[in-house]
């Protein structure tokens, strides 16, 4: 069901006028040649929306297995993926399987906040640990994914033959590789879009958030500054309400910059979705990634403060975590709970010739939210991903609230897909895209901050008293011996399992033997006519 979603949805979205005429009855919605008709029609309001409705069978059933009896038990990605498709099912096989992957950090995490929390050299062991479990767990995952996609048949999808976004506009020509009509648009247009327009925006931005940085560490100061002079419970306080107010600003920054960068990725006019979502995620990710990191950084190599570090980091990861939950999960789910029964006593007042039923789902459905896909949910666990790797050996309980987090994310998402959000239609995919690179990336950057981390402890700095030249170099050293370490494991470790190595060869081989069988047949065929000619002409 979800496959014949998806293609009903894609053909309309990929109707296009041909000549510059308007909808008939709508002399308002002017159609330009090459526009999508069903894009203009939403814009225009001559269509509200339009969405799948549920299986409400097929829904409690999936919601029985799934989140309904909360026990330790694998997610049913089958069913997942039959009622919604591949993309949200490989979304809850991530998240899964990445709760299942922190759980070794978060047991090695415990014993050293316990025990050895002020001796940094003892946690040279669990920052070498946190390395490579950063690099074995993605690569573990490529092979997962390749599994769930060779299982579902995504797995050799075509991305150079990928259709043009409905969103995409221009000049009606003829694409050299299909031979079909599209539209066409000046890449020289689109660059000086991005390099003139977008990416001054997204410095100014970036900009903006270091200054609400600096703004906070007045403010940290100032609590200092009153703790010292008024020291009570009080003070005690007031010491972590400046990170508490610069996580919720930081959350609100970062769901204001999302809209705008958005609107300048549609503006820029890409013409596949794959490059939309690219540049939409280089933008969010960048500005993110400062946003959210850029002050642990500096208590950390400029304030020099392990222990403002700790408190930030704890401060930024709870507090992350928390405001997620309620917007994502719980305000959602209280909204939706409240205009059911609204609708619900609207639709009493109807006649009783109406088929409340369908009339019922209809309108319950109408009001649900929609689901605008994974980007939220795989931003969240990177995040998340660089709170865990970046500053492990100063705060190892990261990998603990992690966890507690991801479980009960589980069960929140699982309940917005079946109870909160429209019924979304089936995307199919291989693989979580771009995001495999965005953590790759992060392990990178982990390496390099644990090893400066490990290299500022004065237990390591004991060993060179005389000369902070050989210790940067010993430092330097290790990060590149790491890092080669990483790059060995991901180069040792292939992406597909030798299974499906074997099946994908084996169907290769059965792709060119028919392909030869059908040659020989029509070569048969040619010298059977060739030959019935020769005898009548003879």
């Amino acid at each position: 069901m979800a496959e014949r979603q998806y293609v009903i949805k894609r053909e309309l979205e990929h109707l296009r006028a041909k000549d510059e005429t308007m909808i008939p009855g709508y002399p308002q919605a002017k159609l330009y040649p090459g526009k999508s008709i069903f894009r203009r029609a939403l814009t225009s309001k001559i269509l509200v929306r339009m969405y799948p409705l549920h299986d409400t069978e097929k829904l409690k059933k999936l919601s029985q297995i799934w989140y309904r009896h909360m026990k330790p038990a694998f997610q049913p990605l089958d069913d997942i993926r039959q009622y919604f498709g591949e993309t949200i099912a490989i979304y809850f096989g991530f998240l899964e399987f990445f709760t299942f992957a922190l759980i070794p950090m978060a047991i090695i995490g415990i014993p050293y906040y316990l025990f050895a929390w002020e001796d940094y050299d003892k946690y040279v062991l669990f920052a070498t640990f946190n390395l490579l479990w950063s690099t074995v767990i993605l690569e573990v995952w490529k092979r997962f994914c390749a599994y769930w996609a060779f299982h579902w048949g995504t797995l050799i999808m075509k991305k150079e033959f990928e259709e043009p976004r409905p969103g995409f506009h221009g000049v009606l020509g003829k694409n050299p590789v299909t031979g079909r009509e599209e539209p066409t648009y000046s890449s020289l247009r689109r660059q000086m879009r991005i390099y003139l327009v977008s990416l001054p925006f997204v410095c100014l931005c970036l900009y903006f958030s270091l200054y609400v940085m600096m703004v906070y560490f007045d403010l940290e100061n100032w609590a200092m500054a009153y703790h010292g002079e008024h020291e009570s419970q009080f003070s005690n306080i007031m010491l972590y309400v400046p990170s508490i107010v610069y996580a919720i600003v930081i959350e609100i920054m970062n769901r204001i910059y999302r809209y705008a960068a958005e609107f300048l990725t549609s503006w820029e006019n890409h013409r596949l979705e794959s490059t939309f979502q690219n540049h939409l995620i280089l933008k969010v990710l960048v500005f993110n990634f400062l946003n959210c990191f850029a002050s642990l950084f500096y208590i950390a190599f400029v304030l020099h403060d392990m222990k403002l570090l700790r408190q930030s980091l704890a401060t930024l990861l709870i507090t992350s975590q928390i405001i997620n939950q309620f917007v994502e999960a719980l305000l959602p789910y209280w909204l939706q709970k409240r205009n059911s029964k609204k609708v619900k006593k609207s639709l009493k007042s109807l006649k009783e010739d109406v088929d409340l039923t369908l009339v019922e789902q209809v309108t319950l459905e109408g009001n649900m939210g929609t689901y605008v896909g994974t980007f939220d949910d795989y931003l969240e666990l990177f995040l998340q991903f660089g709170y865990v790797s970046l500053f492990s050996c100063v705060y190892p309980l990261a990998a603990v609230f992690a966890v507690l987090n991801n479980v009960t994310e589980i069960y929140s998402d699982a309940l917005k897909m079946c109870q909160v959000f429209k019924r979304p239609f089936s995307v199919p995919t291989a693989n979580i895209g771009v995001w495999q690179l965005a953590f790759e990336t992060m392990s990178v950057i982990s390496v390099v901050t644990n090893c400066a981390l490990i290299g500022m402890s004065p237990q390591v700095n004991a060993f060179f008293p005389d000369s902070s030249a050989d210790l940067i170099l010993w430092v330097v050293g290790i990060e590149h011996v790491l890092l080669a370490l990483k790059f060995i494991l991901t180069f040792v470790i292939p992406d597909l399992p030798r299974e499906i190595q074997i099946k994908l060869a084996r169907l290769e081989f059965e792709s060119m033997e028919a392909l030869k069988q059908q040659q020989m047949k029509l070569t048969d065929e040619s010298l059977t006519e060739e030959l019935e000619a020769d005898d009548a002409d003879s």
